[in-house]
């Protein structure tokens, strides 16, 4: 209204005496509505990009057809805890009262989601770290998820094949990330692995994304994350009508200082999505770490024996 006001008394300035609703009307008419902004401008993609997708779809099928364990990973957006809005909407006789300020220091700190999921068995887990998002509590995840969830699940495994993005905790050009792969996860459980990271920009292509991270905000869209125990009934409550379910149990870290929670989420039968990468890291359980660079469309032989063997 105020909109059409102001523009009326504009050509009312210019001679041009109209009422707002006339105004309305003609910009009706003319098909102008308040519109926000669409994301639909992308930006500069390598010209092999979809060579590196097609590479990282054939390490997936050697991998399956091996038997290899593969997981994706990533952490999800932090979330802060206490009375603070959420995004969404929620079913309710009246809108809850919530804190008129997102400041971090009036709630009860923060919560870090790391996800794992098993592509192979469609499987994941949720570890709800308190401090930083850092390497170490990335690694510290996914060894804890190997000594209750892996290790069970594949007996037999010597190798393990891991989907990641390219950013975080979890970059390829973070020595902490790739040291703590050696120290924390190849080391210990004597495992060969390799890491296949995604080009820039093709995030949610990762299966960790859209199986099961995009689930869960759904679940609590609207619901104010008032503390860490509201998190994990959230995330366990998680169901979908392709068969998600969750199953919780806690944890400690050492790398997160404060401990974490952990969710073992149960993902029912789905078509996970086949991703690219740019950068691969081959890890052996000996005591060097080994990054390889593999120029987009080519084949990696460090990785690629990973997979065969």
């Amino acid at each position: 209204m105020d909109q059409f006001l102001t523009a009326a008394e504009e050509l009312g300035k210019a001679g041009l005496w109209v009422s707002h609703t006339t105004v309305a009307r003609l910009l009706e008419q003319l098909d102008y509505r308040l519109r926000v902004n669409h994301k639909k401008l992308a930006g500069k993609s390598h010209p092999q990009r979809n060579t590196q997708f097609e590479y990282i779809a054939t390490q997936r099928r050697r991998c399956a057809q091996r038997a290899i364990p593969l997981i994706s990973i990533d952490t999800k957006k932090k979330e802060v805890v206490g009375s603070f809005k959420n995004a969404g909407v929620a079913w309710s006789r009246h809108p809850r009262a919530v804190c008129d300020h997102d400041f971090r220091r009036e709630g009860v700190g923060m919560a870090i989601p790391y996800g794992i999921y098993d592509v192979r068995a469609n499987r994941g887990s949720v570890f709800i770290g308190k401090s930083h998002d850092t390497a170490d509590f990335a690694l510290d995840s996914i060894a804890a998820w190997w000594r209750t969830e892996g290790k069970t699940r594949y007996p037999n495994a010597s190798q393990l094949f891991i989907l990641t993005d390219n950013g975080g905790s979890n970059g390829s050009t973070h020595h902490a990330w790739r040291y703590a792969l050696q120290r924390k996860l190849a080391n210990p459980f004597g495992l060969k692995l390799t890491v296949c990271h995604y080009p820039p920009a093709t995030s949610k292509w990762n299966p960790v994304e859209h199986r099961l991270f995009a689930q869960i905000s759904r679940n609590w869209a609207g619901e104010p994350l008032i503390s860490y125990e509201t998190i994990v009934n959230f995330i366990r409550k998680t169901t979908t009508e392709t068969g998600l379910q969750v199953i919780g149990q806690s944890g400690a870290s050492a790398a997160d200082g404060e401990g974490f929670q952990q969710l073992v989420t149960e993902v029912g039968m789905g078509r996970a999505v086949a991703g690219g990468t740019s950068y691969c890291t081959s890890v052996g359980s000996s005591r060097r770490t080994a990054l390889v660079r593999t120029s987009p469309g080519t084949r990696n032989n460090a990785d690629v024996r990973s997979c065969r063997a």
